[in-house]
């Protein structure tokens, strides 16, 4: 849940805090206090688009902060998820989230402490956060949120199909595609193919090695210098140990070690010290053998071979010929290759090929035209439970002759390739459309028709009551969802969001008293204007204060004792509902 949100320097807002409950708060204030501040701040805070002429020109920025606590899974998955972007989460589980708007239209998002994209916010928004409100209404009279609202009340085992069905429909979809465009593009893929073959029977012929270059140019170096290395290797041999006439009577390096060593152990006897240098000295003769040794090894190994040259100097040449072309160097001339032949296998528009991508295709229009038939059944199935439970409630919001509808239609076809005459798409083969019958009689007639914005408020509410049975958000903010409605249905509203925040977090702005006596927190937005400037702040109210701003919302007359225990009698009924 949301524990605490403080909005500074927004709209009306200058600096204020909200604390907030895990069930059902309630958010009131006379008209232009700065109620719609808090669900704006909402909305930034979570990734919403921003809008810099909210800032407050003193000080020039606004500033939203939030702490967020969550538990169960999706804890570990918000967790999980800020944690990999390099976020930190408090030790006791808790996430701070912020986000900063200046008054020239900058934005900068953090969460748990560290620089995070403004999209962060909203991909945490999405798990943990419902914002309801005219708006959200408008959204559910599209197509698609509603097929979209019955997939999500279908269940698990629903959801489960339907991502098998777009995973099939996906392959079924590359398979056409890939299909069409070979052979639409058949001469061009065998003028692309052909100049491939080319150049991988050029590169085949000459067959480079990894490496090769970098081996024949170190070669050509030992060839091209054989004689300055042959006179170079021998004078090093002659010094270290004889062979080559250096000076007549000069010692070489092995025989000044050994007199070195003999000299030492002589004197050994007067100071031991000594007979460690010398045993230093007997493992330099040692090396100096072996690097003697070497040396004739290597003058054994150097041949001035003009024919393995001139094989070298052709080598070579083929390479450069294909490094001219493909690559830089023959490692890349050998990547080429590589590239080239899986090229091939996607230009192939061979009759063998096409027959067998056919087949495939076939294959998945089958299993996609099955998955589909057996979604479309799946959501008949769930649309006759979803509209008996919506009209449930909307009985208990004052529409009890009321009924929602939901009609599964299939697809029309378009320009989409279609399934044994069914228009398919990544969400399967059907429409669904939310319709209402306003009383018995009536026609029934698509939501964005049939319904009033009263109605609208209430079946939009029925709804979220509805699937909050199925889990989803664990906030849900309902931003005057209840504009129009009076009376029994305002009552009604009441107890629905209550029994809404058993199982969730409820943030609810209302200006409807039947509503705010059902919370479990009543926070007020109130204005100052004191000063040279308005500001809003926010504050709990409880007992009697909360009596007095009841009476406020119900007459206007927040010091009237018949309004106080009017109030007061409203806070009673709703608390005997609430224990119900």
């Amino acid at each position: 849940m949301l524990e605490e949100l403080r909005i500074t320097g927004l709209g009306v807002i200058d600096d204020t805090t909200l604390k907030l409950t895990s069930g059902m708060n309630v958010i009131t204030g006379e008209t232009g206090a700065g109620k719609t501040m808090v669900v704006t701040g909402l909305g930034l805070l979570f990734g919403g688009r921003a809008d810099a002429g909210r800032v407050r020109a003193d000080p020039g920025r606004a500033v939203i902060e939030g702490r967020l606590r969550l538990s169960g899974a999706l804890a570990a998955a918000v967790q999980t998820r800020i944690t990999e972007a390099g976020a930190e989460v408090d030790d006791d589980g808790s996430v701070l989230l912020s986000r900063t708007l200046s008054i020239e239209g900058r934005s900068r998002a953090h969460v748990g402490g560290r620089s995070m994209p403004v999209s962060m916010l909203a991909e945490v928004g999405e798990q943990v956060l419902a914002v309801h409100g005219q708006s959200d209404q408008l959204r559910l009279l599209r197509p698609a949120e509603q097929r979209g609202a019955l997939d999500r009340f279908a269940g698990p085992e629903h959801e489960k199909l339907l991502e098998t069905y777009r995973e099939a429909f996906a392959r079924w979809r590359a398979v056409v595609d890939d299909l069409a465009d070979r052979r639409r593009n058949a001469r061009a893929r065998s003028q692309e193919a052909d100049l491939l073959k080319l150049g991988l029977d050029e590169i085949t012929r000459v067959d480079p090695q990894t490496g090769e270059d970098d081996e024949l140019r170190a070669e050509v170096q030992r060839l091209e210098h054989a004689e300055g290395l042959r006179v170079a290797a021998a004078t090093a041999a002659q010094a270290l140990a004889s062979g080559v006439e250096v000076a007549d009577d000069a010692p070489d390096a092995t025989q000044l070690l050994g007199l070195a060593r003999r000299t030492l152990e002589a004197q050994s006897s007067v100071d031991p010290s000594l007979s460690d240098l010398a045993a230093r000295l007997e493992e330099a003769a040692t090396l100096v053998g072996d690097v003697a040794s070497e040396l004739s090894a290597y003058l054994s190994s150097l041949d001035a071979d003009p024919a393995r040259l001139e094989q070298i100097y052709e080598r070579r040449a083929e390479l450069r010929a294909l490094t001219r072309k493909y690559a830089d160097d023959v490692d890349g001339v050998i990547a080429w290759a590589e590239n080239a032949r899986s090229r091939l296998a996607v230009l192939d528009t061979s009759d063998e090929l096409l027959e067998e991508l056919d087949k495939e295709r076939q294959r998945l229009a089958a299993q996609v035209g099955e998955l589909a038939q057996r979604l479309t059944a799946a959501r008949a199935e769930a649309a006759g439970r979803f509209s008996e439970a919506v009209s449930v409630e909307l009985a208990g919001l004052a529409m009890p002759h009321a009924r929602v509808e939901v009609a599964v239609i299939p697809r029309a076809v378009k320009d989409e390739p279609a399934i044994e005459g069914l228009a398919v798409g990544p969400d399967g083969a059907d429409e669904v459309e939310l319709r209402l019958l306003a009383h018995p009689g009536a026609p029934s007639l698509p939501l964005q028709k049939g319904a009033s914005g009263g109605e609208l408020s209430r079946v939009m509410l029925a709804i979220e009551v509805v699937f909050a049975g199925a889990g989803g958000p664990p906030t849900l903010v309902f931003d005057e969802v209840d504009a129009g409605v009076g009376g029994t249905a305002a009552v009604e509203i009441g107890k629905r969001l209550a029994r809404l925040a058993r199982a969730h977090q409820v943030l609810v702005v209302t200006h409807l008293p039947q509503v705010a006596a059902f919370a479990d927190r009543h926070l007020v937005v109130a204005k100052d204007t004191g000063g040279a400037i308005t500001t809003s702040g926010v504050r709990i109210v409880e007992e009697t204060e909360r009596a007095r701003e009841l009476a406020r919302m119900l007459a206007g007359l927040p010091d009237s004792d018949l309004g106080i225990a009017h109030a007061e009698e409203l806070l009673a009924v709703a608390a005997r509902e609430k224990r119900a």
